[in-house]
């Protein structure tokens, strides 16, 4: 009795550890993608930036004279755009990104670029700058004190700069005027949920998920991005819940084979899974060693030495060659993980181990996307 108890034990904690590992690889579907209709819209904009400590335009820039001969004529000043002289001022471009459910009155950051050669624009504060959409109407209204995360400060030729003081930011600088109402149905009453890596297999999960846990069978896989979901009629009036309940549906998303390497860092990463088949790897160097010995040739047993008589220097020079070189059998079933630790228990350097992959991926015996960056 107690042998079979052990057993069926051993038994049940197998099955708990593979159930624990399979919610382990299970994620929710809000993680790997998002509803379609969700997207940031980019606002641009034109402004002028004040109280810089003389790091501002030079009068060069006609554009930011006329600039602040329009912004005085608001206030009843008539100035010609020759009569400014002031490098107090820069031109700037003023950029945001409104959110896809942004309401009226909330704040939004901005990001400020100088497009005049000012210096710095430490210190400065960005006049009232309006906010326009690709449609060209207004969405939002920036001003604000900027807040610059460098410096730039140059007397007598020599210059300290830290960072890129011609662009600043202003936290929450920008006021929504124009909010978006976004509704993500479509005209059969329908959602769909788009994968922000395309993948038939996930797809098809997902819209099992979905069914599995609202019923019905709402969800189908309309390509390798987008799952439509109908939405039923008792929760049309309630499409927060019904989304809320959506978006945290488990699913277990499959995973495409991939190496990426980054030659610049020397960085690979794979991963676990990705095998290898059979395959011969030998990597060698070659070092080539010049070496000049530099000496005198000194004459001896000479009393006296004639006119063409004297020391002489001369080189001597000697070329070592030395070629080193390892040789491995990579067996079937083996992974990228086995044969990057297998290389750096030889003393592989990560460049060498680069090159070899490629060579191994060239060969036909990496099973899995190589991305070089």
């Amino acid at each position: 009795m107690s042998i079979l108890f052990r057993t069926l034990s051993a038994c049940l904690f197998a099955l708990f550890l593979v159930g624990n590992a399979a919610a382990a690889d299970a994620i929710r579907i809000k993680d790997i993608g998002k509803m379609s209709g969700w997207r940031d819209n980019a606002l641009t904009g034109y402004g002028l930036v004040t109280g810089l400590a003389g790091t501002g335009d030079s009068s060069r820039n006609k554009a930011t004279r006329q600039s602040i001969a329009n912004m005085l004529s608001r206030f009843d000043m008539t100035l010609a755009a020759e009569d400014v002289q002031s490098r107090n001022v820069a031109a700037v471009m003023v950029t945001a990104s409104l959110g896809p459910f942004a309401r009226a009155g909330d704040n939004i950051d901005v990001t400020i670029t100088s497009i005049g050669d000012a210096r710095s624009l430490v210190g400065g504060t960005l006049m009232l700058a309006p906010l326009k959409g690709p449609d060209g109407k207004v969405y939002g209204l920036a001003q604000g004190t900027l807040s610059v995360g460098g410096y730039k400060y140059d007397l007598n030729g020599n210059v300290v700069q830290k960072n890129h003081p011609t662009v600043a930011s202003i936290p929450g600088g920008a006021t929504v005027e124009v909010g978006l109402v976004n509704d993500i149905r479509s005209e059969r009453g329908s959602v769909t949920f788009v994968l922000s890596d395309p993948d038939f297999t996930t797809a098809t999960r997902v819209a099992s998920a979905i069914n599995a846990r609202l019923g019905g069978g709402l969800a189908v896989a309309r390509d390798a991005s987008g799952v439509e979901v109908q939405i039923p009629a008792a929760n049309r009036e309630r499409l927060a819940d019904f989304l809320t309940t959506l978006e945290n549906v488990m699913v277990e998303p499959d995973r495409r084979a991939k190496v990426v390497i980054n030659e610049r860092t020397g960085t690979i990463v794979s991963g676990g899974d990705v095998r290898i088949s059979k395959v011969v790897v030998s990597h060698g160097d070659l070092k080539v060693s010049i070496v000049t010995e530099n000496a005198v040739s000194q004459p001896l047993l000479v009393r006296q030495l004639g006119p063409g008589v004297g020391s002489v220097p001369y080189s001597n020079t000697r070329i070592d060659v030395e070629e080193t070189g390892r040789a491995g059998y990579v067996s079937a079933n083996n992974t990228v993980g086995d044969l990057v630790q297998s290389l750096a228990r030889l003393k592989t350097n990560t460049r060498d181990i680069i090159s070899i992959l490629r060579a191994v991926k060239a060969a036909g015996a990496l099973h899995a996307e190589l991305i070089v960056q």
